[in-house]
């Protein structure tokens, strides 16, 4: 017995049926990006951290400031999360991001908070790469795919004990942040931006893939931050994600995170933005 269902005779006009966009995004909050570019022009900085190769850290950014991540040294991607500084479990939604921006996101687009909050967390504002697009593969930069490599998937795959994976190092650096067990810090990680990583889906069996990133040393993505944020950033062991991740095999490079604070005054009556307007009653008023 054949494992593959004999077709429908309508089985191409089944096929040829025209898609549908799941959440069009022109009523979307618009961003001021004018207001932003214009604050960020007097900013100044007033921190870094350099996020080691095969390793995370964690960085702090006050809601109305900016943070950028840039790649030095060396061509190298890096896996980010980020939650409200002041409660962990408001957190960033990568699946809800994509759904509302793409498979990949760009200067003018947002990272989104998860459920209940559903707010903007953090807006791109300047990204280095926005040139590439999207190639003949169906590939593009900034990815929310990946769910960020991880021990567990490299154990079931192929028996394997890697501590510098994306996951690993993310839970390590929350915990030193935080002062807590890697136990206690863990259920925090969650799915990543994957910053400068080249990644798509295969037309022909839909598996995602990853290619040598486009990014080099002086690239970099910025944001502004919505809210007061707490991020963390691993410097993958990929690298530029050309060959493998979860091993010691690529060449890793550091990666940079500057903090810049707007004068006072620079974004005029700006407010964060408020949690999600839904009332919660699920119906049950």
């Amino acid at each position: 017995m054949s494992s593959t269902p004999a077709a429908p005779a309508d089985a191409d006009a089944r096929r040829a049926v025209k898609p549908v966009i799941c959440y069009p995004n022109e009523t979307l909050p618009v961003p001021d990006l004018a207001l932003y570019h214009r604050a960020r022009e007097g900013a100044v900085k007033t921190g870094e951290v350099r996020v080691p190769p095969r390793d995370a850290a964690c960085f702090e950014v006050p809601a109305g400031h900016f943070f950028r991540i840039t790649s030095i040294e060396g061509p190298q991607v890096g896996d980010l999360n980020l939650w409200n500084k002041n409660d962990l479990s408001e957190r960033f939604y990568s699946g809800k991001t994509r759904a509302l921006h793409g498979t990949h996101i760009t200067a003018g687009e947002r990272m989104w908070t998860s459920f209940p909050h559903l707010r903007p967390m953090a807006t791109v504002v300047a990204d280095t790469l926005g040139w590439y697009g999207i190639d003949d593969f169906g590939g593009s930069v900034h990815d929310l795919i990946g769910t960020r490599c991880d021990p567990y998937t490299g154990n079931l795959l192929a028996g394997s004990q890697y501590h510098h994976c994306c996951h690993s190092n993310l839970t390590r650096a929350l915990a030193d942040h935080l002062g807590v067990s890697t136990a206690e810090a863990e259920p925090h990680v969650h799915d990543v931006l994957n910053v400068f990583m080249c990644t798509g889906f295969t037309r022909d069996t839909g598996q995602y893939f990853m290619k040598a990133s486009p990014v080099r040393p002086g690239d970099y993505l910025e944001f502004f931050a919505e809210i007061d944020l707490l991020g963390s950033l691993s410097a993958c062991p990929g690298g530029d994600c050309s060959a493998e991740h979860s091993s010691d095999t690529a060449a890793c490079y550091p990666m940079l995170v500057e903090v810049f604070a707007p004068l006072e005054g620079a974004l005029g009556d700006w407010k964060s933005p408020p949690p999600n307007g839904y009332d919660r009653s699920h119906g049950c008023k």
